[in-house]
């Protein structure tokens, strides 16, 4: 592995250096030479057996209706996570109104999930990007439901791409939708609440590298940093009108509108899989279950949090040596004995 590094002794000390590197003493050389015969190679992972640790519960975690009475309204909610929301919700007692641009998908979504709950579903047309549509599909969801008690901005676009390749009609693509779509129908909402003077839990779905930063997701990365800042100081400001404001940053979690996007060859998957602790992506039941916690009474006490929900990926990805990980038992012992015999500071 490119990116593993080993301690080596040069000049008066310790020092990290690759393996490969021609500063490395003869011993080094010699070490790796033993690391290259009859032992495990360090790129291979057994980390696929990790899962069987970790599996992921299908089940809803909230008692039954306790989101009885309640009006929940779920941008993006027609597919993907959204959809997942919106099912457990409705599973829950929430009377849902889910919002898109597509309103041909959310009718037969909405159908779909009240079909199954039992409760009612509502479509509602909405392009996150435009102030005037936000207003207009406010004013139904408050027409056909009444004042929301649960807000969830879901609604996302992304695609990789070098930053050098972006052009000004790309990045207001993903932060049009992102950070403005997301401020739109918060300030909407929330001025409506405001006005009748209504209580409601706010949270928004962004993503582990808003916290890190990436390359090649530049304007998401910066749009989902701006929605936690916001979050964060709506939290602090409005908190006297009854809202609370939280955030959910999750890691990979499978659905085919992101993966088309961000890994399109598929090549890449394996890759991500393989650098979480748990062994494997998420589920849209866990984002649903830990969406409606937070969304619940039983988080009353919970507003300007940022939650991590990542599998471990980000303190992996973030730790200068987590790659050791790889380095088999036979390995360590040659490093082992490498240091003990390292004098000096």
């Amino acid at each position: 592995m490119a990116l593993l590094q080993l301690f080596c002794r040069a000049g008066t000390g310790p020092m990290l250096r690759p393996l490969s590197s021609s500063g490395c003493v003869q011993r080094s050389a010699a070490v790796w030479r033993y690391f290259s015969h009859g032992t495990t190679p360090l790129c291979q992972s057994k980390e696929s057996s990790q899962a069987s640790f970790f599996p992921s519960l299908k089940t809803v975690m909230l008692p039954p209706n306790t989101f009885k009475g309640k009006v929940a309204f779920i941008t993006g909610g027609g597919t993907g996570l959204g959809k997942g929301m919106t099912l457990v919700l409705s599973k829950l007692g929430a009377e849902c109104v889910i919002a898109s641009r597509k309103i041909d998908v959310l009718k037969e979504t909405a159908k779909e999930i009240s079909s199954e709950t039992g409760n009612k579903v509502h479509a509602v047309q909405c392009d996150v990007r435009d102030p005037t549509s936000v207003s207009n599909a406010v004013a139904e969801l408050i027409k056909v439901a009444g004042h929301p008690s649960v807000i969830i901005n879901n609604a996302a676009g992304n695609f990789i791409s070098p930053s050098e390749r972006l052009s000004a009609n790309a990045w207001r693509a993903i932060t049009d939708i992102v950070l403005n779509g997301t401020a739109f129908v918060t300030l909407e909402i929330g001025k409506e609440l405001i006005k009748a003077q209504k209580g409601a839990a706010f949270l928004a779905i962004t993503t582990i590298y808003a916290e890190s930063g990436s390359g090649f997701v530049v304007p998401s990365a910066s749009a989902k940093a701006g929605i936690e800042a916001m979050y964060k100081s709506l939290a602090a400001e409005w908190g006297r009108y009854g809202m609370r404001f939280n955030v959910i940053q999750p890691g990979p979690i499978k659905t085919k509108g992101a993966f088309s996007r961000l890994d399109p060859t598929g090549e890449h998957e394996e890759t991500m899989r393989r650098r979480i602790p748990c062994g494997r992506f998420g589920t849209a039941e866990e984002l649903a279950n830990l969406a409606s916690f937070l969304c619940s009474d039983y988080a009353n006490w919970v507003s300007g949090a940022i939650v991590r929900m990542d599998g471990g990926e980000y303190v992996t990805i973030s730790g200068e040596f987590n790659d050791l990980r790889e380095v088999s038992k036979e390995q360590w012992d040659v490093m082992e004995s490498m240091i003990r015999k390292t004098k000096g500071s």
